[in-house]
């Protein structure tokens, strides 16, 4: 079975480039669109009727593109609204969550740190995860500000430091010995975290999972490319210059309203 249209990526912004790359590596003939709402990033601080409503503008906008499946690269738009999504539109939806499931059964101490968005740890499937850990203790972290330093082109400030710093101290104080990275933003500060946290702890991101599934759909209901279309396209409505230098202004950056 082939499909030649493109696979959609969105998120609340530049992060999910972190999910897009994942896939790009695991399938670089697919053809690929990126959209970036870094307009209305971050979404973690929104109402859930708000993610929805941002979440399906996205979604139409990917649908004029002629997306054959739509990969929510974005946790806080997952844990919110992926249900609606998948409820009111006919297409594969791939969402991306907080990998708590490997960090809780591969703990040795029975600690694990979650660092996410508050939209995503008061989301009721986050807590429906979580809860099927009962043995393990989850220490739950809000990364108030981390988005918005990163969408700003501060990935490297001091003030991103001293943030980390204060999010994951009581996390090592803690006992974790995993740090699942519960926003698709949070790869990129994987260098800082590391000289952070002790090397024993574990970091956790589910780029090459989600990978793995879009995979997965595209084998069992989709349908891989047969052309060798492999340039991938990036719209951003805010702040293009700072999606360009994540991505090493390597690929087409589109800036547009939506």
């Amino acid at each position: 079975m082939t499909n030649n249209n493109p696979i959609g990526v969105f998120d609340s912004g530049i992060g999910g480039t972190s999910i897009w790359s994942a896939i790009h590596e695991l399938l670089p003939n697919e053809k690929t669109i990126y959209l970036a709402d870094s307009k209305n990033a971050p979404y973690g601080q929104r109402t859930k009727e708000e993610i929805v409503a941002l979440s399906k503008k996205n979604v139409d906008f990917l649908l004029e593109m002629n997306c054959k499946l739509i990969v929510v690269a974005c946790n806080t738009a997952t844990t919110n609204a992926i249900l609606e999504l998948r409820g009111d539109y006919d297409i594969p939806f791939i969402g991306i969550e907080p990998a708590i499931k490997p960090a809780a059964n591969n703990s040795k101490t029975q600690v694990i740190g979650i660092l996410a968005t508050k939209g995503t740890l008061n989301s009721e499937l986050f807590n429906k995860t979580a809860e099927m850990f009962q043995n393990t203790t989850i220490i739950e972290q809000v990364g108030h500000g981390l988005v918005q330093l990163i969408e700003d082109g501060n990935l490297n400030s001091p003030e991103m430091t001293q943030l980390l710093e204060s999010y994951l101290q009581p996390m090592i104080d803690a006992n974790i010995d995993y740090l699942v990275l519960g926003c698709s933003h949070y790869p990129y500060l994987i260098p800082q975290i590391k000289k952070i946290l002790p090397e024993h702890i574990q970091i956790i991101d589910s780029g090459e999972a989600v990978a793995r599934q879009t995979q997965n759909v595209l084998r069992e209901k989709v349908g891989f490319t047969d052309i060798q279309n492999t340039d991938p396209i990036f719209y951003v409505n805010s702040n293009p210059e700072v999606l360009k230098s994540i991505l090493d202004y390597k690929y087409t950056v589109i800036e547009k309203d939506f």
